[in-house]
């Protein structure tokens, strides 16, 4: 009995022997633990991504450069570019003949109210699709999809009669309202908010949050990369967006940005005698850089949250 004890005390428990065994990643590595992560690119794919980086690059480095570059060298030698030899002139230029400050300001006024409205009421409809239950939900859901497959011009003239109608051309009421709530907004929207789990919801109601609580307490921080997704594709459509503004607006106080670049040629020819086709180029290179520069801007500033909202849902964790 002495033996048998005393042997069984020598013994390690399963929870010591456990415990003493080392994990995969001390066998193999000396004691340190190896975290089971993605595989880092090699330089087959670093030589792949910087060429693509410059294949992207290189036009707006371009059209930067060539903008700091005199109108004949332009023409004469357009690839490449001397630092000794940059001037702001088509810069100054471009100031007097076109009103692109004037622009510049009815489009971040535009941008600024059409995309709050958007962001506020998209992801409220986008939240109502997906979590209530109401009489023909799906039927309105499947109206709101059909108009997706309508083309922009087939709506330009019905809301251009209705605008009339209303007293609103050459308003920034024509500009901001037609559109601001849009089926793709809503759309994303719905198929993102449809990822958040129904306990939590619930979880919120029982805690006593009231329903727009629970949305933006508990619906708005679980979504917050779709949010920042929207934001950036609805900021980019409101910027770029030219077919609109020209139909609607024809007084250039209220002129966007867009519409406002569009007559610079035209103003160049106009106000200038004698001015060429350099010249001509110089302007528009000079303008289009200064439209250029906020949209990267606010690219560069939210792209990993547009990147992982366009990701949200592909993958089930």
């Amino acid at each position: 009995m002495t033996s048998q004890t005393n042997e069984s005390k020598s013994r390690p428990g399963a929870g010591e022997e456990r415990r003493s065994r080392p994990g995969a990643g001390e066998e193999h590595g000396g004691g340190r633990r190896t975290s089971l992560s993605q595989p880092r690119p090699g330089p087959f794919q670093y030589l792949v991504l910087g060429l693509l980086a410059v294949v992207f690059v290189y036009p707006i480095w371009w059209a930067v450069s060539s903008s700091l570059k005199p109108p004949s060298d332009i023409i004469r030698d357009p690839l490449s570019f001397s630092p000794g030899t940059a001037t702001l002139d088509n810069y100054r230029a471009m100031f007097d003949d076109v009103p692109i400050g004037t622009g510049f300001v009815n489009t971040v006024l535009v941008v600024a109210v059409k995309g709050a409205m958007t962001m506020f009421f998209c992801p409220l409809a986008g939240y109502a699709f997906a979590k209530y239950r109401f009489p023909g939900k799906n039927l309105l859901f499947g109206v709101l999809m059909l108009t997706l497959m309508l083309p922009t011009l087939v709506l330009i003239i019905p809301l251009l009669l209705e605008m009339s109608e209303l007293g609103w051309v050459n308003t920034y009421q024509a500009l901001i309202l037609p559109g601001s709530i849009d089926a793709f907004s809503i759309f994303w929207m719905r198929q993102t908010i449809a990822a958040v789990p129904d306990e939590l919801l619930d979880a919120g109601r029982v805690d006593g949050a009231s329903e727009f609580g629970v949305f933006a307490r508990i619906v708005v921080p679980v979504i917050r990369p779709g949010i920042a997704a929207l934001g950036v594709l609805t900021t980019m459509n409101i910027y770029n967006d030219f077919v609109w503004p020209v139909v609607a607006v024809n007084d250039e106080s209220h002129q966007t940005l867009q519409v406002v670049l569009s007559t610079l040629a035209q103003n160049v020819t106009g106000n200038r005698v004698g001015a060429d086709f350099a010249t001509v180029w110089g302007e528009l290179l000079a303008a289009g850089s200064i439209a250029m520069l906020p949209v990267l801007a606010l690219f560069v500033l939210l792209q990993r949250h547009f990147i992982n909202g366009i990701l949200a849902g592909s993958v089930k964790g």
